[in-house]
């Protein structure tokens, strides 16, 4: 009995002493992991690595950002199906809530971030600017053009055919009843298929 006792005892030893060193490896990559990603250049790495996803290098406005290729060149990407009201239109004045959805997508779409592409299937790959026409995920899946619209930072553009316009359509209807962002603090010209913000109500 008392052999069986003093096995027992080593065997428990053995496994406390195999849990303790796992345990210690797992906790030693996570850290490691944590402090590459804390290097911007490591960062830039561990998001690339990853199938569809890009660093966002800069924020142009509210539906358009600049991101980072895994060979190193750089691509203007206008998110699909959105239209925010206009910053930077040489030909227009900063229209209402244009500051308020670029500040938005700044903030949530930090530069440094991943985010991850998709281009539809139904739309051609680039507009006629040459900037490529993209979904874009965030890393926890959100599809931020959906929430753009869904929030009242930007308008359904209903121009071309894509396969989530219906989506779209109901997010815009959704947020327009609810006179979320735009929808609530600004007048909408619709004289034409592109809505555009016009002034303050």
């Amino acid at each position: 009995m008392t052999e069986q006792v003093h096995t027992s005892f080593l065997i428990s030893g053995r496994i406390r002493r195999r849990t303790a060193t796992v345990a210690g490896l797992v906790l030693t990559i996570i850290l490691a992991l944590i402090t590459a990603y804390n290097d911007p250049g490591s960062r830039t790495a561990i998001i690339q690595s990853q199938p569809g996803m890009f660093t966002v290098t800069h924020v142009n406005d509210g539906d358009t950002i600049i991101v980072r290729q895994a060979g190193g060149g750089e691509e203007t990407v206008r998110f699909l199906g959105v239209d925010t009201p206009e910053v930077k239109d040489p030909r227009k004045p900063v229209q209402c809530f244009g500051e308020a959805a670029s500040a938005h997508t700044k903030a949530v779409i930090a530069v440094g971030s991943g985010v991850r592409l998709a281009p539809d299937p139904e739309d051609t790959d680039r507009d006629k600017y040459g900037r490529l026409l993209r979904y874009v995920y965030l890393p926890d899946g959100t599809l931020y053009n959906a929430q753009l619209i869904k929030d009242g930072y930007g308008f359904a553009y209903t121009v071309f055919p894509i396969t989530k316009l219906d989506e779209f359509k109901a997010l815009e209807v959704d947020a327009r009843s609810h006179n979320r962002g735009l929808w609530g603090g600004c007048k909408i010209d619709e004289s034409s298929k592109i809505k555009q913000t016009a002034g303050t109500k």
